[in-house]
């Protein structure tokens, strides 16, 4: 992959990073630990890709 990406590329990296983030951890303390995650942060860097659009 190039070194140099454009703007849009790296603002959808930057979103997905973002959404990849655990939950913290007074939300699991507060909903007694049924929610531990976010289902965007099941996302793995090396088994799923990101959309080209």
């Amino acid at each position: 992959m190039a070194r140099n990406k454009d703007l849009p590329s790296k603002l959808r990296r930057g979103k997905k990073l973002r959404q990849n983030q655990s939950v913290p951890s007074w939300i699991i303390k507060k909903t007694g630990g049924k929610v531990r995650y976010s289902p965007y942060s099941r996302r793995e860097w090396r088994n799923s890709r990101l959309k080209k659009d």
